[in-house]
């Protein structure tokens, strides 16, 4: 071969061929990794959505329970007689079952038929009936609903009114869903001095905490919990 001949040998293309690919496999590498990054990320935001709508949902029911009206005696004329039993533990917690249930003053006027509806003068009378009741005139009607948020086959449920109401899943991957109360050491105390699930007293309850745990069921990002507590703002009787 002449020693002016120019162009690249066999060893030449192949070192050139190794190289382009080690640079392809480098970036294939770094593109696989970006997008698993990016699914594992939206899997973590969904998961972080469903969580907030559904903590700030309890939360908000949670902020109404003892809300049965203006004034604290309240006389049960509802048809079974089963108002006074709600009214006097209208928030309790099942650990064996994971059963929350709520008893609230309906927010809003698009909540349906209420559970129970408390007319009062808020001066000297107030009394409890079933489903819905219109006032009188000079009177107040507050309607009250049940509530039950339950965790069955990993779907976290809500079902509305008395008895076994009908239930409707709220969100689904869910490994686990827990509840406990802050207490105060006495009913005229405001300060949380411990946490239990099952209180003895309802009056000393202050805060409820709630903390629920969703699972990815492919696998693209680890289990998350989630952690919130909402403060009563009515004292329980």
């Amino acid at each position: 071969m002449s020693r002016f001949s120019r162009g690249f040998g066999l060893v030449e293309l192949l070192i050139a061929l190794a190289l382009s690919l080690v640079v392809v496999l480098g970036v294939v590498q770094v593109f696989i990794a970006a997008k698993n990054t990016y699914i594992s990320q939206n899997a973590a935001a969904a998961m972080q959505e469903d969580a907030r709508f559904v903590l700030s949902k309890m939360i908000q029911e949670i902020r109404m329970v003892g809300m049965f009206g203006c004034l604290g005696s309240i006389t049960d004329a509802s048809k079974a007689r089963d108002f006074n039993a709600s009214h006097l533990k209208p928030i309790s917690w099942d650990n064996a079952g994971r059963k929350l249930t709520l008893v609230t003053a309906d927010i809003g006027s698009n909540g349906g038929t209420p559970a129970w509806t408390v007319v009062s003068d808020c001066r000297t009378s107030a009394t409890a009936y079933s489903d819905s009741q219109a006032p009188a005139t000079g009177q107040l009607a507050f309607p009250i609903r049940r509530l039950i948020y339950s965790l069955k086959n990993g779907e976290l449920k809500m079902g509305v009114g008395r008895d076994k109401p009908l239930e409707q899943v709220l969100v689904d991957n869910v490994s686990a869903f827990d509840v406990s109360f802050g207490l105060a050491s006495s009913a005229s105390d405001l300060a949380v001095s411990s946490y239990s699930s099952n209180p003895s007293d309802p009056a000393r309850i202050r805060s409820v905490r709630l903390s629920l745990t969703l699972t990815d069921p492919n696998n693209r990002v680890g289990d998350q919990t989630f952690n919130v507590v909402a403060a009563l703002r009515n004292r329980l009787p």
